[in-house]
């Protein structure tokens, strides 16, 4: 593009029919308003000056031209018809389920839950709080351990979080063996070997049925029913364990743990798995919500986040997240995990999929699937086939010597997958979907005629007699019409992206176009088995194919790898790529990984679990990495040096002009360049990191390609490397079309990660095209200039780049204020609820201030909305100043206000209820009611509840 900000419209009839203009948010006018009040007459001008010369591309986007949202939607239902559907009874931790439709339609396809951000401010949080205590709860009572976190990626980077725990919590300096039970999902195996080999920790895998083997490890990780469909008794395998001072590890089938004794009632220290059968479709392998719980002692080592309970400022009972939220920001290098997110959409719905079907319907559904297995087993007996285990839960194992790869194919005529272990095993696994045709189908493809009389195949000793789900809210909504009630107070409780703009720094709360969302639930693209035959997947195949090479056009890079489900699943990918190419030379010495102090968290964190490590880099005063302390590092650790980070544009929001230069200087001392994709929104269309020096970096989907952020998750972090590291992307044994034969081995569980959420990133870009995606950049950089033009008189701006100009997000800097009035930047975060707003990112990455990103879909209105309030804000704040508020009870301080505080009684503070609800007119339109009063953080640390509290703690 050129002057023009948008793509012209069709017809002045028809104004805003090409989908860039429905995604960017300002009219040309207001654009030209924003862009006069910046200082500016256009938009080129404007970017010529923010953006420096040195990092912009010479060339335009090479991509298709855009699509009208009919026309992707046609493409995407074109890709769909190439998946075919069949019934897949593979198992492998992947299951079919229903979604009851209350579910799909008010959360999953909700944008009041989807487009939602991480809890971190509680208090407009509490709708998802309380669903992810509900989940965690769930895991608790299954598992029979005290406490579970709101959820993990997948079940196979649960377990290798579980391995690391284990090894933190036996104090032991050297790396050690975590031993693993070889009837384990395959899969998670793997993941659990990428993740060890950098660690040097030795992963061993043996034949468990039998006992422990000899030998020294920390931990052991035993499957619960095994990934063969057996059924053992732990207990003895983990009695064994303790003893030998390891700690037990038990991957479980939360569906299974309704009618078989819970992991903890066997003495494990550690469940893990997956909540994916709880209403969450395939997705071709994701997202799903994975899920770990522990024993006592071991929460403060917990990775993940953790929703536990507190009091409000009226002593009210309120959620918050606990313990070691955003440890990675607080603790870097020395976090327990690099995760920093989770699966909250996933973990949502298989925690509501709890609520809806209760305790009994839940064992209802396994004791189904169990039926339809043992009916498998018992008519697979009476026509003369082997089945290996008479004790299983819902997969049924059968030997047919030479015969496996026959039996398959005859199912798969009958429109059923199973799965082939080998020359001489098939296994089939039953799940809720399962009917009595899918039975015949499968006998019939072992030339059985019919269905035995069903034996019981669940141990008599191993059946579970003690409760779960006790807690009422499992028992309150049978009906769809409280069901339906309960989700939408839920969700009236939060701010979401439906309700206001999000100015999250850092973060691009972006709009999530309703066509980028529709795709998902198809059949086609929703009911897809990961492990499924390819041919099946061909649709999947051809848009991940387009998605990899548009990302790698987009970024200048070689070659793109989709398979990290998680921002910092694809920083630990990058560097692994790094740590593979080093060592590919010869260079396994290189381990320094040098990070700017600004960086983000997740960096230091992500660069200790690869195996490196950690050297700081100054900041100047102006945000910019110092040239002569990374000089200086560079000299000192030259031979050693294996990478840096950086994030592009940086974590201060301004464009660094010496990006150039501190590429060139690593890769004169034979180091790797790294940079953090986060603000990719600035980028865009303008400059490509493989082109200016970067040779990999992680691409946050859910940030600039619009994935919807979901509360906390799902997320995408795909990488894209240059030619020389492509060799060591991730792979995947179970599927060697994912990942070069020399990669680092699998990140996640699935092949291709999230890929059930990849049609989304697919619309985006093939329907804003390449002139769509440079304006969406360009609208970024025009709106948080202009947010940083109005707020300047009123808050200094604490980084600019060049000419005094931003990037795509501004720092507010509160600490003068805070030093002459007392009033904080919490207080300001708090103060903006009671206007309706959700806060800027609070204190990161200096403390004291306030981070903003306005993204480029807000049109005019609602950013004068949010500078209009934050102005008013000033204005109470220079009433505390001039004495006109009391230093401590004032507006402010008392910060957010709820409906029930305001008609109390007992209103005694020096300033009225109007200026504490109505602080500007509009308000008295549409007014957020907050459900809780500012939180006590500390308060519920001390008092750690983290599932669901008796109905008693909410009586006042």
């Amino acid at each position: 593009m050129t002057a023009q900000f948008f793509a012209p419209v069709a017809s002045p009839q028809h104004p805003r029919t090409v989908f860039a203009d429905r995604h960017v948010g300002p009219s040309p006018d207001d654009q030209a308003r924003m862009l006069a009040a910046i200082g500016y007459s256009g938009v080129e001008a404007l970017v010529d000056d923010a953006v420096p010369a040195a990092i912009r591309t010479s060339r335009p986007l090479d991509l298709p031209p855009a699509l009208s949202e009919t026309a992707a939607l046609d493409r995407l239902r074109e890709l769909a018809s190439r998946n075919t559907v069949l019934t897949s009874m593979i198992g492998l931790g992947y299951h079919g389920t229903i979604t009851p439709g209350v579910i799909m339609r008010n959360v999953l396809e909700n944008p009041g839950w989807y487009t939602a951000y991480t809890p971190y401010q509680p208090e407009i949080s509490q709708g998802r709080l309380e669903a992810l205590l509900n989940f965690q709860t769930v895991v608790a009572d299954l598992t029979g351990l005290p406490v579970a976190n709101a959820s993990m990626l997948d079940e196979g980077t649960a377990a290798a979080e579980a391995m690391a725990l284990a090894h933190r919590a036996s104090r032991r300096k050297e790396p050690g063996t975590f031993l693993v039970d070889a009837d384990a999902l395959p899969q998670t195996i793997e993941v659990v070997r990428t993740r060890a080999v950098p660690l040097g920790i030795e992963v061993v895998t043996a034949d468990l049925s039998g006992g422990l083997p000899d030998g020294d490890f920390f931990g052991v990780l035993l499957q619960y029913p095994g990934a063969s469909g057996a059924v053992r008794d732990l207990e003895p395998l983990i009695s064994q364990a303790r003893e030998r001072g390891a700690k037990a590890v038990v991957a479980a089938d939360l569906l299974a743990l309704t009618l078989l004794r819970p992991p903890g009632e066997s003495g494990a220290d550690i469940a893990v798995g997956s909540a994916q059968r709880f209403g969450v479709p395939y997705g071709f392998g994701g997202p799903h919500a994975g899920y770990m719980a522990v024993a006592e002692g071991l929460q403060r080592q917990l990775p993940g986040r953790l929703v536990g309970v507190s009091v409000d400022a009226d002593g009210s009972a309120a959620y918050r997240l606990a313990l070691q939220t955003r440890e990675q920001h607080i603790r870097r290098e020395k976090a327990t995990s690099n995760i920093c997110t989770a699966q909250v959409l996933l973990a949502v719905m298989a925690s509501m999929y709890a609520v809806y079907h209760g305790p009994e319907g839940l064992a209802a559904i396994a004791q189904r699937t169990h039926r339809r297995a043992a009916e498998i087993a018992a008519g697979l007996r009476a026509g003369g086939v082997e089945v290996v285990h008479a004790e299983f839960f819902d997969t049924v194992l059968a030997r047919v010597p030479g015969r496996a790869a026959d039996v398959v194919a005859a199912a798969r005529e009958r429109g059923v997958n199973l799965r082939a272990d080998g020359p001489d095993l098939v296994g089939i696994a039953c799940d809720e979907t399962t009917l009595p045709e899918h039975v015949a189908a499968v006998l019939g493809a072992f030339g059985v005629p019919e269905a035995g009389e069903p034996a019981e195949a669940v141990p008599a000793g191993l059946r579970r007699e003690s409760p779960y789900l006790t807690h009422p809210v499992f028992h309150a909504h049978r009906s769809e019409t409280a069901m339906l009630r309960y989700l939408r107070r839920l969700q009236d409780k939060d701010i979401a992206l439906d309700r206001s703009m999000i100015p999250l720094g850092s973060c691009t709360m972006k709009l999530n176009a309703t066509a980028e969302m529709e795709p998902i639930t198809w059949p086609e693209f929703a009911d897809i088995h990961p492990f499924a035959p390819l041919d099946q997947a061909a649709g999947y195949v051809e848009l991940i194919g387009e998605l990899e090479r548009n990302l790698a056009e987009i970024t200048g890079y070689a070659k793109v790898s989709v398979q990290p489900n998680a921002g910092s699943q694809g920083e630990l990918a990058g560097l692994l790529a790094i740590r593979g190419y080093h060592a590919s030379r010869g260079e396994e010495h290189r381990n320094v990984c040098l990070i700017p102090s600004s960086a983000h968290g997740t960096n230091a964190a992500s660069a200790v679990m690869a195996g490196m490590r950690v050297v700081v880099v100054a900041c100047d005063e102006g945000g910019n990495i110092a040239l002569d302390d990374l000089h200086a590092k560079i000299g000192e650790h030259g031979e050693r040096l294996a990478a840096i980070m950086v994030t592009y544009p940086s974590t201060h929001g301004v464009f660094e002009e010496t990006i150039t230069e501190v590429c060139a200087a690593v890769h004169d001392a034979g180091g790797q360049v790294y940079v953090d994709g986060a603000n990719l929104n600035a980028l865009v269309g303008l400059a490509r990191p493989g082109e200016f020096g970067s040779d990999v970096s992680h691409l946050n989907l859910h940030k600039t390609f619009c994935i919807p952020h979901g509360g906390g998750g799902p997320g995408v972090g795909p990488i894209g490397v240059r030619e020389h590291l492509a060799p060591f992307l991730p792979s995947h044994p179970l599927r060697p079309e994912a990942g070069p034969r020399t990669g680092a081995g699998p990140i996640s569980a699935a092949p291709w990660g999230s890929a059930g959420i990849l049609p989304i990133s697919w619309a985006y870009i093939a329907m804003m095209g390449p002139d769509g995606l440079r304006a969406a950049t360009e609208g970024a950089i025009v709106g948080a200039n202009y947010l940083a033009a109005r707020l300047a008189p009123h808050y200094p701006i604490l980084y600019t780049g060049r000419n005094g100009l931003v990037a795509h997000e501004c720092i507010a800097d509160l600490r003068r204020i805070t030093k002459e009035t007392g009033i904080t930047a919490e207080d300001v975060a708090k103060r903006l609820i009671d206007y309706g707003f959700h806060a800027p990112t609070l204190s990161f990455p200096v403390a004291g201030t306030l981070m903003i990103e306005p993204t480029e879909s807000e049109d005019l209105a609602e950013l004068d909305r949010f500078c209009d309030a934050m102005i008013e804000i000033r204005r109470e704040i220079r009433r505390v100043a001039d004495g006109g508020y009391d230093r401590e009870d004032n507006p402010l301080k008392n910060a957010p206000h709820t409906a029930g505080c305001l008609v109390s009684d007992d209103w005694k503070h020096p300033y009225t209820r109007e200026e504490a609800a109505y602080p500007v007119p509009s308000l008295r339109e549409a007014k957020y009611w907050p459900p809780v009063r500012r939180i006590d953080q500390a308060y519920g640390d001390r008092n750690l509840v983290c599932s669901c509290p008796p109905p008693e703690a909410y009586e006042m």
